[in-house]
């Protein structure tokens, strides 16, 4: 019989997640190379996800949407529905919470769950982690892939590494000989520049990086960067994800596939997280006076910073502007990013609505119109309203 390794952490991904709704909705797509994003006349528009289908052809999030046109000429377009989504991710993370009460949503499409003392309920991880699938598949049509470990970074690491729809688990004991088998491509958090400075130095394998002291490594590379490599190639114990969900907060945040560097595409990020978070909270029926930005670089220095205003975010289009000042406060602009993420702090019950003002700006003239769609929507699911950034 299989030993139980505790604590465990599941990381859970939705595969290729919004194209994957929409080969759900339109089963006609199914199959094929499904772009969410934009449309190839959408100036500036960049690809949000990309089916697996279509990642076949070199496509991959953040790319302009013109540049997937040629490389996939014949692939189905979509500027798609963020309502959907967020409807079938909270759809997935019912789901989730049927297994645990800890669960850590990191974004739309992924998040921990930490399994630890539900064993006589559910079984071995790997029995778990089965049931979890099927349930999934079962419940909302969508496949999930899942990575079980002791550490939520080795959790993350594994679930990538068998997708679609994969399983892997690393067992107790055996974490440092997980990472040490995995190509230095695979070290999850270290981007291309990263792996280029490691490859400059002479460290071409994660057992190269592994023989090393940390001090050395921090010599190397500075001191952030130097401790989490150490770390991570020893199954990444000190490496905590979701910091936000301790506090009463609502929380989104992505890791991209690559550094991001232009302005415009980290300016449409903002704005999708901003979605995302602002239908979250209407959900919740909550508000939030305070606004949190968090940017990770890609030598893994993570920078914070929050702001609290005087009237309560009202809609996401106030959330976009308001995360745009704080990116401006803090961004060095001499780094790519690979992680950026949003959250709105010591949020209460009630909505934006509900604040009275002896007039209504335009601002309140947004919030209304957007939470009346947002009733629409959910009275009327096959409607398909979204906010476009063409310009």
């Amino acid at each position: 019989m299989q030993e139980y390794f505790s604590p465990v952490f599941f990381h859970v991904d939705l595969d290729a997640f919004f194209a994957s709704v929409e080969q759900l909705v339109h089963p006609e797509y199914k199959g094929k190379p499904v772009i969410v994003g934009g449309l190839p006349e959408d100036r500036r528009a960049v690809v949000s996800t990309a089916s697996y289908e279509a990642r076949k052809f070199g496509i991959h999030s953040a790319m302009p949407i013109s540049a997937a046109k040629k490389l996939c000429p014949d692939a189905i377009f979509l500027r798609g529905n963020m309502k959907l989504y967020a409807d079938k991710s909270k759809e997935v993370m019912e789901v989730f919470s049927d297994f645990s009460p800890s669960v850590i949503q990191m974004s739309i499409d992924e998040a921990f769950i930490d399994m630890k003392g539900t064993e006589k309920l559910f079984g071995t991880p790997d029995e778990a982690a089965v049931l979890l699938k099927n349930t999934v598949k079962e419940k909302t049509g969508l496949t999930v892939s899942v990575g079980a470990a002791s550490t939520m970074y080795l959790a993350k690491i594994a679930s990538g590494l068998k997708k679609p729809d994969g399983l892997t688990i690393v067992e107790e004991g055996k974490e440092e000989e997980f990472m040490l088998s995995l190509p230095l491509e695979k070290l999850w958090g270290a981007g291309s520049k990263t792996q280029m400075h490691l490859k400059d130095a002479g460290l071409r394998t994660i057992k190269s990086i592994y023989d090393k002291s940390e001090g050395l490594l921090k010599s190397i590379f500075g001191d952030a960067t130097g401790s989490f490599l150490y770390d991570a190639v020893r199954g990444g114990k000190n490496i905590s994800f979701g910091e936000e969900a301790k506090t009463h907060s609502v929380s989104v945040e992505t890791t991209y596939e690559y550094d991001l560097t232009d302005r415009y595409i980290i300016e449409t990020a903002l704005l999708q997280l901003s979605e995302q978070l602002m239908y979250r909270l209407h959900k919740e029926n909550s508000k939030s006076y305070t606004v949190c930005l968090k940017i990770r670089y890609e030598d893994f220095t993570t920078v914070s910073i929050q702001e609290t205003g005087e009237r309560i975010v009202m809609n996401s289009d106030d959330l976009f502007e308001k995360s745009k000042k704080l990116f401006e406060k803090k961004y060095d602009g001499k780094r790519g990013i690979r992680l950026l993420g949003l959250s709105l702090q010591n949020i209460t019950k009630g909505t934006a609505m509900e604040q009275q003002e002896l007039f209504e700006n335009l601002n309140e003239k947004k919030a209304k119109l957007e939470n009346a769609l947002y009733k629409m929507e959910e009275k009327n699911p096959s409607l398909k309203i979204r906010k476009a950034r063409l310009l």
